[in-house]
């Protein structure tokens, strides 16, 4: 994997919508959501946020391929969970992932944190299961046979951003794009595709990791 995926420069939270990129000599891709000044750097946009041709799992109203989300996007078993020893409770699975599958804890714990907050019980109006929210196809792709169990859901799901990761060549937006819209849409608009929840989804993600990166050290 490339060092694109663990080199992020933005600081604190996402107060713009629009991420940007540019790689230096090194072959090391930058990313930051605050606009760049001039200067040596040739930063280009990634993306911007706007208005999205198309609706897909929640967020906005819009069309939708999800039988269950046509009448309501709201979770059929929404997050009740509010323990607060829920954000250390699967540490121990998180750190095996990371080891496991070479991926960040902040990015698996920003992935969690979107998903589910941290409630492994969540089952999304499209039939998503689970801490890291996985689709029945992903659960017999990553060959997870009890969704609700927390260790096999997080094993699953960071498989599933490793195969991400391999695909879109360590690209931090791109593979988290991919997890929700799945990396066809990613390559069919060549960037995080136009549809307003999934651009909303990698900026919530990317705020995420980078509060869990700092609180890291």
């Amino acid at each position: 994997m490339r060092k694109a995926l663990l080199i992020l420069i933005a600081a604190g939270g996402i107060a713009r919508a629009d991420i940007y990129s540019y790689e230096d000599k090194d072959g090391v891709v930058h990313f930051t959501n605050a606009q760049p000044a001039h200067g040596g750097h040739q930063w280009k946009v990634l993306y911007k946020t706007g208005p999205g041709r198309a609706g897909i799992i929640s967020g906005a109203a819009g069309p939708t391929s999800f039988a269950g989300c046509a009448v309501s996007r709201a979770d059929v078993v929404p997050a009740t969970d509010r323990a607060a020893d829920r954000y250390t409770r699967y540490d121990e699975h998180i750190a095996e992932a990371s080891r496991l599958y070479a991926l960040p804890q902040p990015l698996i714990r920003a992935i969690i944190k979107a998903e589910s907050d941290y409630d492994p019980r969540v089952v999304s109006c499209a039939g998503a299961k689970g801490l890291m929210q996985l689709m029945p196809d992903v659960q017999r792709e990553q060959h997870v046979e009890h969704v609700f169990e927390p260790r096999e859901n997080i094993l699953g799901g960071t498989r599933l951003l490793r195969v991400n990761a391999n695909r879109f060549k360590g690209d931090l937006v791109l593979t988290v794009a991919a997890y929700h819209a799945g990396p066809g849409a990613v390559l069919k608009y060549n960037g995080v595709p136009p549809y307003e929840t999934t651009q909303a989804y990698v900026k919530i993600v990317l705020k995420y990791y980078y509060q869990f990166k700092a609180r890291s050290g």
